[in-house]
């Protein structure tokens, strides 16, 4: 799937694919659990970005959930919070270098801003337009 939207150049230089799925009761390690609600936060699980905007070649840290996917839609496109009472309307998370992992200001979820480079010279086509 990912090879049949690469090639559609087009379409692949705004795409981003993101790879994820639920741990389905199992456990993909025993990183921290942020207390976010009475049930809790899950197990960390892979998450992986494809698009010409990632950064690609790099483990991020910081804490995200589910409800990251909606809070990166919302940001992006400039949309209010579903409730006020969501996930997706927590904070992101604030962190410390020698603890990426807890955030500072729980319950924090990020966004995944910190995932895409919107900015960088390989963005930009022969005439320096962002693409």
């Amino acid at each position: 799937m990912i090879d049949h939207v690469q090639a559609q150049k087009d379409l692949f230089k705004d795409t981003a694919i993101f790879i994820t799925f639920d741990e389905g009761g199992g456990y993909w390690d025993s990183g921290f659990f942020q207390p976010i609600d009475m049930f809790g936060d899950g197990p960390r699980i892979p998450f992986i970005v494809v698009s010409p905007y990632s950064r690609g070649g790099r483990i991020v840290h910081s804490y995200g959930d589910h409800a990251s996917i909606l809070k990166f839609i919302e940001r992006n496109w400039f949309l209010d919070p579903l409730t006020n009472r969501s996930r997706d309307n927590l904070p992101n998370p604030l962190t410390t270098a020698g603890n990426p992992y807890v955030p500072l200001n729980m319950p924090a979820i990020g966004d995944l801003f910190d995932m895409f480079d919107f900015h960088s010279d390989r963005n930009q086509d022969h005439e320096g337009n962002q693409r």
